[in-house]
């Protein structure tokens, strides 16, 4: 067996990355990363099938470095995200690794934003674009943003973009590059739809793929057989019993997901929907408040939790098993991130069971079967959130700064910093978290003062 090199001097990188990545305290290169970088620092086109989590980001990013010409302000790399939060991770990871070069500008174009602060910034040049397609596209029909120069294509969790119906607007997209171009595709799985875009779009490329299984001692699997019927008792079942602090519900469909919302809530447990269509400033809401601990489950179509970046998450509960056992991996890899353990519980009704033995096949080992009986509630009364969210009416538009709230918060013997959690602002609106026993107090304390010197609207979430 050939082993692959795994230390960043043995690439062809400039002794400026190679001393940045060492300070971002990047020592080995994961799985993916030694067997992507030395074909894409060739030059060479890739598709790679890897999962969040994997180190993809650093991998393209990299490499598409690596060919940037600072002096020339053109748009030289283009990344399409499927989602706005994934595309704004992507681009802070790019910062970082572009720390070492003279000021690379690196700009990123979503929707749900105006289009006029975009074009305002285009017309300064960029060298990196980090967008989705739909903006993308929009900005390329208006003029704004021209592809000429374009060295370097990167189509990240390109499964997803294709589950949202972005086939079109990215083989437009693609239709507007240069030939020559290196185009680097990411995907955790490898759908019909990949293959028809790399036919249509990609020069020869190379094929590389990252384990994607994880480790047991990472993420404890457990799999409960149910009549379909018993479905959403179970759903609570688990929750009484294993108590998690953050938990994901996957569900199939938006009606599901709004099912086990409801059946929660009735039961007294803090869960919020997130599902494909939802406005962006919903979206922002329900992803903000499963962030800052005001609600203790996320219940989820697999669409909308992509690209969703959640530190510590305790548990995943599949209500229903994936129809692809590639997507249950995916899912399951969400908890027992950061070298913390994770659990994933698999509710599985009889008519799901060849669902359940296409993982065992995936996953090369038996799967732990328990019955859901044998859980018993554990002491502790209804699951409550340690926090409680704060909705203030103005945002990053209105030049509100995260130390703006905290010191309207905490100023002149107001409630203690510690007991103040993440702030999170938007355009047009900015969240607070705050331990739940001092809610009322923050809320009476910020309509009854001001912020920046102005009275604001405020309530809780």
């Amino acid at each position: 067996m050939t082993t692959i090199a795994t230390e960043f001097a043995t690439l062809p990188l400039s002794a400026a990355m190679l001393a940045n990545l060492d300070a971002l305290g990047y020592a080995q290169m994961t799985p993916i990363q030694a067997q992507s970088l030395p074909v894409i620092l060739k030059g060479m086109d890739l598709i790679a099938q890897a999962k969040t989590g994997s180190g993809k980001t650093a991998a393209f990013g990299i490499g598409l470095l690596n060919p940037i010409n600072p002096r020339y302000f053109g748009c030289q790399a283009l990344v399409l995200c499927p989602t706005r939060e994934l595309a704004d991770q992507v681009a802070k990871e790019l910062r970082r690794l572009a720390r070492s070069e003279d000021n690379i500008k690196i700009l990123t174009l979503c929707g749900g934003v105006s289009l006029g602060p975009q074009i305002a910034s285009l017309e300064h040049g960029a060298h990196i674009i980090v967008g989705t397609p739909g903006r993308v596209q929009q900005h390329l029909r208006k003029g704004t943003l021209v592809l000429d120069g374009l060295n370097t294509l990167v189509l990240d969790e390109a499964d997803r973009m294709l589950d949202m119906g972005f086939y079109d607007a990215i083989a437009d997209i693609l239709g507007q590059t240069p030939e020559r171009r290196q185009t680097l595709l990411f995907s955790a799985t490898y759908p019909a739809g990949i293959k028809q875009l790399s036919a249509a779009f990609m020069r020869n490329p190379q094929q590389v793929k990252a384990e994607s299984l994880h480790a047991d001692t990472q993420i404890e699997q457990r799999f409960y057989e149910i009549s379909p019927e018993q479905r959403m008792d179970a759903v609570t079942t688990l929750l009484a019993h294993f108590r998690p602090q953050s938990c994901v519900a996957f569900c199939f469909t938006k009606q599901q997901c709004q099912e086990v919302v409801d059946h929660l809530k009735a039961k007294g447990i803090a869960a919020e929907s997130l599902h494909g269509d939802l406005e962006q400033r919903d979206r922002d809401q329900v992803l903000t408040l499963f962030a800052n601990r005001s609600t203790s489950v996320l219940v989820a179509t697999d669409v909308a939790a992509r690209g969703l970046d959640i530190d510590a998450l305790d548990m995943v509960i599949n209500v229903e098993l994936a129809r692809d056992s590639e997507i249950h991996v995916h899912r399951v890899g969400r908890t027992g991130r950061a070298g913390e353990k994770g659990l994933a519980a698999s509710l599985v009704a009889p008519s799901e069971a060849h669902r359940a033995q296409a993982i065992e096949q995936l996953q090369k080992a038996p799967l732990r079967w328990e019955q859901i009986d044998s859980l018993k509630p554990q002491a502790g009364g209804p699951l409550v959130p340690t926090m409680s969210t704060l909705c203030i009416g103005a945002g990053r538009k209105d030049k509100l700064r995260p130390g703006d709230i905290l010191g309207a918060l905490t100023g002149d013997a107001g409630i203690p910093g510690t007991q103040v959690g993440k702030i999170a602002i938007f355009d047009f609106q900015a969240f607070v978290a705050v331990e739940r026993g001092v809610a009322k107090q923050a809320l009476q304390r910020l309509n009854s003062g001001k912020i920046k010197g102005r009275s604001l609207r405020v309530r809780i979430v």
